[in-house]
């Protein structure tokens, strides 16, 4: 492993996404964990500004918003469902909002 990749954090919550349950050690190695981690966080810090022009376009509340991102998130193929549910999590976080019951 070379030191780049020991200075990559990878958040507890993030590698429980690929811990399957009654397990302890996760289903895949740490650089791909890190490669998905850092392709959600991205994805969270660009949809920061997406969901403000939302909020304000549609003027609907902060859950209505993370719940139209994370349906189209889990439309698409870009990030498994379980990503896209820590994706929104994090970008509510960003954002200062409500963490939403179930994303």
């Amino acid at each position: 492993m070379s030191d780049e990749d020991s200075q990559i954090v990878v958040p507890p919550s993030f590698v429980a996404l690929f811990v399957p349950p009654g397990r302890v050690k996760p289903t895949a190695p740490r650089d791909t964990i890190a490669a998905r981690h850092e392709l959600c966080e991205d994805l969270a810090q660009m949809l920061t500004e997406h969901a403000l022009l939302k909020r304000f376009e549609l003027g609907v509340t902060e859950a209505d918003v993370l719940q139209r991102i994370h349906a189209g998130l889990a439309a698409g193929d870009t990030v498994t469902a379980a990503e896209a549910g820590w994706v929104i999590h994090r970008l509510a976080e960003l954002l200062d909002w409500p963490q939403p019951d179930a994303a």
